[in-house]
């Protein structure tokens, strides 16, 4: 923050000109990012067993009360975690649905996304989000939204085919079908790497595009 012409450095409190973040704030947001950071590192290494907030901080550098200054409790940080990733999965994926083009572009589009590799520290994470999910309510609830989101845009994909055929074919159970198609096909290529899971996505959803 630049100093005044008169060389007096203005209050703590005053807010830049055009309405700008404080010092403060700008490295409260930082240490928050930092610590949602460190958070996922936990979590894709140790998973959730060590998962504690006291953990977080001593990774992160900081007090633990620091910690608990940016998120009220353990829970808090993790549904933040949830949050966190969403544009590492959900963001590619709603931009590969809701660019332009029509349905072959789209679908092709979600096809070559669906079929790169996911990268061992994010599938590591995902497991251990859900392994919380299971002991705590809010983490469930958080994580049921993202997936609700998430299967949304196979929704919208088979919509835009209903439309481009004017077909009355309802694209919500083609969607929610598709979807748990691609989270099935992705816990059994964490088993098996022989599965290939390209030529089986597209399969079906060339199938399910045949229904419409």
């Amino acid at each position: 923050m630049a100093t005044q012409a008169t060389g007096t450095a203005p209050a703590p409190s005053a807010t830049p000109a055009g309405g700008g973040r404080t010092r403060s704030s700008a490295k409260g947001e930082q240490t928050r990012a930092r610590l949602i950071a460190a958070a996922r590192t936990l979590l894709a290494g140790a998973g959730a067993g060590r998962f504690t907030t006291r953990n977080v901080a001593a990774l992160c550098e900081v007090s633990h009360g620091m910690c608990h200054y940016h998120f009220a409790d353990r829970t808090d940080l993790i549904v933040a975690v949830v949050a966190d990733i969403r544009p590492e999965w959900i963001a590619p994926l709603e931009r590969a649905v809701d660019g332009p083009g029509g349905y072959a572009e789209r679908a092709e589009r979600v096809l070559t996304l669906l079929t790169r590799p996911e990268s061992p520290d994010l599938a590591r994470l995902h497991a251990a989000l859900h392994w919380l999910a299971l002991n705590d309510e809010r983490v469930r609830v958080s994580l049921e939204a993202e997936y609700a989101r998430w299967r949304s845009c196979f929704v919208r994909l088979f919509g835009v085919l209903a439309d481009e055929r004017g077909s009355a074919a309802d694209p919500v159970p083609l969607g929610e079908a598709f979807a748990a198609a691609v989270d099935g096909i992705a816990a059994i290529g964490s088993l098996d790497g022989t599965v290939d899971a390209a030529q089986v996505l597209r399969t079906l959803m060339a199938s399910l595009s045949a229904t419409v």
